[in-house]
């Protein structure tokens, strides 16, 4: 029989409407009293984190699921964790590189509709995620609409459709139907051990280029953050007339910054060897991001300066395959 953990944090699953609008409310128990017995042979047992919509999730509850997951792996054969939708995906890739070599599944699930509404995708999703914590598969993954996607590689598309999450660059690891699950690929056999490491730093920006934008504005980050993720355009390629930006990034790798260049383009990814606006970047000192998702790379970046400051070792931190997040 499985033994599965419910580890609740609140978002949309467990909100209920208030004077101020949907905000969390509904404890574990009560969440788990909504869901039908399954026929799988499982016993769940449930603890509540925390209750915040998932907007107000900062890196600190990422350490927080992490470390109740460390605490609590030996007792249990599997974890399902609810979570607000809005940050779900940075959620998922963080616990990714933070509980590496899991050989117990660790589901993350929630829901466009609270699961006290009539009218809800609540109940099949977090039974679906239940169904897939019994089925013994090792690593970190978000189950949304029928679909299981690896943990670095699943993003918000739609705010209100039930199949709200698409899997980037990365096929989908199953789709669970009322007949059951069907594996869409293959999965490995972790053979190394189970290691947790919750080592952070925070001192990171996400920032999306648009034409116009002040190259100046620079000047003002170098001793604010320690790391900047920039989203450019098509394959990667930084501007450098009129308003040139790339000397500005250059100036910022130069001060110890660790820069990251990844593409708007939610598919393919970025390729800054092709045009010569990708080709100045000093490619030496900038990190590439391959075709991570920007959901994934934000909260890898943030592990990897938590481990070293050391612009080479963060690149190599950056640019070493974690639970399938680069695919060169």
């Amino acid at each position: 029989m499985k033994k599965l953990l419910l580890l609740t944090t609140g978002g949309t699953i467990a909100s209920v409407e208030g004077e101020n609008g949907l905000s969390p409310a509904v404890k574990a128990d009560e969440l788990l009293s909504y869901v039908s017995e399954l026929d799988n042979d499982y016993t769940m047992e449930t603890k509540s984190l925390m209750n915040l919509d998932s907007t107000n999730m900062q890196p600190e509850d990422w350490v927080k699921m992490a470390n109740a997951v460390k605490e609590d792996y030996d007792e249990y054969d599997g974890f399902v964790i609810t979570h607000g939708t809005d940050t779900m995906a940075y959620t998922s890739a963080a616990l990714s590189y933070m509980l590496q070599h899991a050989r117990k599944p660790i589901v993350i699930t929630g829901s466009q509709i609270p699961i006290t509404f009539k009218k809800t995708d609540a109940k099949k999703n977090i039974t679906d995620a239940i169904r897939f914590a019994c089925e013994g598969v090792g690593g970190v993954y978000v189950v949304f609409d029928g679909r299981v996607i690896q943990g670095t590689r699943a993003i918000k598309l739609r705010t209100k459709s039930y199949d709200a999450f698409e899997s980037i660059n990365y096929p989908y690891i199953a789709f669970i139907n009322e007949d059951g699950i069907e594996y869409n690929k293959k999965i490995k056999e972790e053979q190394h051990k189970f290691t947790v490491d919750t080592s952070l730093c925070t001192d990171v920006l996400l920032l999306r280029l648009h034409p116009g934008l002040k190259p100046e504005m620079f000047d003002a980050l170098k001793g604010l953050y320690k790391g900047i993720v920039i989203e450019s355009y098509g394959s990667g390629g930084i501007p450098f007339e009129e308003r040139n930006i790339l000397e500005k990034i250059n100036e910022l790798v130069e001060s110890g910054v660790v820069v990251v260049i990844t593409t708007q383009c939610l598919e393919e990814g970025e390729d800054m060897s092709i045009y010569e606006v990708g080709r100045r970047v000093n490619q030496d000192l900038i990190i590439r991001s391959r075709n991570m998702n920007t959901e994934a790379i934000v909260p890898k970046l943030m592990w990897a300066l938590g481990h070293s400051p050391d612009l080479h070792e963060v690149k190599r931190i950056m640019e070493t395959p974690v639970a399938d997040d680069v695919v060169l």
